[in-house]
């Protein structure tokens, strides 16, 4: 098969022919980075994302940032709160600020929702935490004060609980990633907080009825935050040999709750790393270590079902290296566009006769794509029949 059969140029147009050869309509469209902080991806996202609002009808965009630092970029798109200059500083972990794109994305969002009646929306991700994890004090002191009434100090005072989370910086002590000593997850004030945070959530679910709908929005957050932050700060004190596969698993599950309820807004493009987006188990050696587990891709397919599509972004020449003609990058090369959109599963099927036709042996099987930085993942040609599709740049330049 001529792989420009299954292939679209990545225009307006483009993507729209994806999403129609879909089984159905999308609720959650996944675009995976195949590393983080390439220009070339950002801008693209940035026009895709802007078709979808102006054509499509998407309502929302997500990213692989902070939930709660997301509320400051959330609160500024949408009202106008605040300044660009310090949402872009304030709003964003992982150093996303950082990224021109992203400006770009937050001051377009600002710009569309001046002009537009109905508001489209901006969303943090994941978990207040990457290797190690921040204090759960906003997440609990915001849902404390939500709640409000008699019964919110029957479980805790406001004293209580600004005594037992102590200072923030005992939560957030970097060394403890490593060192699960230094955490303080099991400390009899974490073991305490952990029935709190559980107990406020409780509470929150029969007080639900009194909230209006922003304030509801907000209290599910930090109440799913609290007690995933609680339960993360617990096992990063755990000294076993699965210590991290634990909290990988733990992280993505954090990241698979939010994303159930940006679903709740309607149609939204999400934005992360492929290894988080991807329907297939994440692999990812970590020093002498082989972690395995299921991504929030994973854990969202499996509940929204076709209502979740992936698309993984993949690199033909990139920061100077071309990709050998065997591997799928080498193949998508061969295309004629400089961005181009992909069925995956229709790439599956007929990948292994354009391997042969590139030279590489009749009926071989694709190579796998090596790469000596650690922060970039080539596509596996064993997971092409669980992606729905791939956002292929011919060339992008050297890396952020």
């Amino acid at each position: 098969m001529d792989i420009k059969e299954i292939a679209w140029p990545l225009d307006g147009a483009g993507i729209s022919d994806f999403l129609r050869s879909l089984p159905v309509r999308p609720l959650l469209l996944g675009l995976g980075e195949a590393r983080h902080f390439v220009g070339e991806l950002g801008e693209l996202r940035n026009e895709i994302f802007r078709h979808l609002v102006e054509h499509e009808g998407y309502r929302a965009f997500a990213i692989e940032s902070d939930c709660l630092m997301g509320l400051v970029v959330d609160e500024y798109v949408t009202t106008g709160t605040g300044t660009l200059d310090d949402v872009m500083e304030r709003g964003f972990s992982h150093n996303f600020g950082a990224s021109p794109a992203n400006r770009e994305l937050v001051r377009w969002m600002r710009a569309y929702n001046e002009e537009h009646e109905e508001k489209i929306r901006f969303f943090g991700f994941d978990g207040p935490l990457e290797y190690w994890a921040a204090s759960p004090r906003q997440a609990l002191t915001g849902l404390h004060a939500l709640l409000g009434g008699p019964l919110r100090d029957t479980v805790v005072t406001r004293e209580t609980l600004d005594t037992l989370l102590g200072q923030d910086d005992r939560w957030a002590d970097e060394a403890a990633a490593m060192d699960p000593s230094r955490s303080i997850g099991r400390s009899a004030e974490a073991q305490r907080l952990r029935v709190i945070a559980d107990d406020l959530a409780a509470l929150l679910d029969t007080q639900t009825p009194q909230l209006g709908a922003r304030d509801r929005e907000r209290a599910e957050l930090y109440a799913r935050t609290a007690v995933g932050l609680l339960r993360y700060h617990h096992w990063m004190a755990d000294d076993s040999p699965e210590r991290w596969t634990r909290l990988s698993a733990l992280r993505d599950a954090m990241m698979a709750a939010n994303l159930q309820a940006v679903a709740e807004h309607g149609q939204a493009l999400v934005f992360s790393a492929n290894l988080h987006l991807q329907r297939a188990k994440s692999v990812m050696p970590l020093g002498e270590q082989r972690l395995e587990w299921w991504s929030a891709g994973a854990i969202t397919a499996t509940r929204l079902g076709d209502r979740y599509a992936f698309l993984a972004s993949a690199f033909g020449t990139a920061a100077g290296a071309t990709p050998p003609p065997d591997t799928v990058e080498g193949i998508l090369s061969t295309l004629p566009w400089e961005h181009s959109v992909v069925d995956a599963r229709r790439l599956a099927e007929s990948v292994a006769g354009a391997v042969a036709e590139s030279g590489a042996g009749s009926g071989a099987a694709p190579a796998k794509r090596v790469s000596h930085d650690f922060a970039y993942f080539p596509l596996d040609p064993d997971q092409l029949a669980g992606i729905d599709g791939i956002v292929f740049l011919k060339e992008v330049g050297p890396w952020g």
